[in-house]
């Protein structure tokens, strides 16, 4: 199994970029459904969605040995993910999920504090993802059950740390 419990506890890889980057399929405990597949980077620290199932991720890899040799996998290997990097899109503060009209994002808030940020990516497009290493490699990501809904957590301010007190 791939490692990287927080986010994928149960993720299978099914391809590597000979970079130690993987693609893995997020599978669900006690059914047959796989989910999504997604591409588990370390530099820059992301974590991208790739293909709603290993179908859709097979069709994109043959489509990249075929002419033109346009491909998604290329696409979210290659550009996406400086972008998730560098712009953190899609993030949801904790006041907006606990407020809320959605139920998995306002009961994954009530799990969570404020020094959480959000990412819903259950009707994610490929490139979409998130930061894992936002705030450095330690930063401690969360899952709500298995919904492709992750926060992360923003790290306290010196004087915060100093004085006990929770981030803001």
């Amino acid at each position: 199994m791939f490692e990287f419990e927080p986010a994928l506890p149960h993720g299978l890889p099914i391809a590597a970029d000979g970079y130690g980057n993987i693609w893995v399929v997020d599978l669900h405990p006690g059914t047959a459904r796989w989910g999504p597949i997604y591409f588990a980077c370390h530099d820059a620290p992301v974590n991208l969605y790739q293909a709603g199932s290993p179908v859709q991720f097979l069709d994109e890899l043959f489509r990249m040995f075929e002419p033109p040799h346009q491909s998604l996998i290329d696409d979210v290997h290659e550009d996406r993910l400086a972008h998730v990097w560098q712009t953190n899109p899609g993030v949801l503060s904790y006041e907006q999920c606990l407020r809320s009209e959605d139920p998995i994002l306002s009961a994954f808030a009530r799990e969570l504090d404020e020094s959480f940020q959000i990412i819903d990516l259950r009707c994610a497009k490929p490139g979409d993802g998130f930061s894992w290493g936002r705030y450095g490699p330690k930063t401690q990501i969360k899952r709500f059950r298995t919904h492709a809904v992750f926060a992360y957590q923003k790290p306290k301010s010196i004087i915060s740390r100093l004085l006990g007190r929770a981030p803001g």
